[in-house]
């Protein structure tokens, strides 16, 4: 049986947790950062977040070795 690639977009942007959830960072962090949005909201941003349980079998699907 032939080994699975991993998708290196993916493999930069989720990592699992020993109980087996999958980390994702949060969005709208990139640009405007000093413009419009407050201290308040990037700390909030802070914040590393869960893969919503609907797309955690596609994500398995492209990080198989992690």
């Amino acid at each position: 049986m032939p080994k699975i690639k991993t998708h290196s977009g993916a493999k930069k942007r989720f990592t699992l947790t020993k109980t087996g959830k999958i980390k994702r960072g949060s969005a709208k962090r990139r640009h405007d950062i000093k413009g419009c949005k407050s201290k308040q909201k990037m700390r909030q941003l802070r914040k590393a977040l869960y893969a919503d349980a609907t797309v955690v079998p596609q994500i398995r699907r492209l990080i198989p070795y992690k």
